[in-house]
């Protein structure tokens, strides 16, 4: 199993959004899944989506920790390392 460098990150947050992807809503676009940043709390698509938004938040942000933002999920995951983390002991709230 691959480490993760990168715990010292992981901040208590509040989502940016509720149940979308705000750069999705933007454009007039869909997406698959959410994430949410586990530094800061950015809501955004998953790779699956067209986008890839949570994925250029981390680029851009340089915030490599994210988890699901799906109902009942608590995997969460390091880009840099490519590495999955514990999982999380509740989801992430929604608001």
């Amino acid at each position: 199993m691959k480490t993760c460098g990168h715990l010292s990150l992981l901040r208590e947050t509040e989502p940016s959004s509720a149940d979308a992807c705000a750069e999705c809503l933007a454009a007039g676009s869909s997406w698959v899944h959410l994430r949410i940043c586990l530094t800061c709390g950015h809501v955004a698509c998953c790779d699956s989506s067209p986008n890839r938004h949570a994925r250029k938040h981390f680029h851009a942000s340089g915030h490599p920790l994210i988890g699901s933002y799906e109902p009942g999920e608590t995997w969460r995951y390091c880009y840099a390392d490519d590495a999955m983390l514990e999982p999380a002991r509740e989801p992430p709230r929604r608001r």
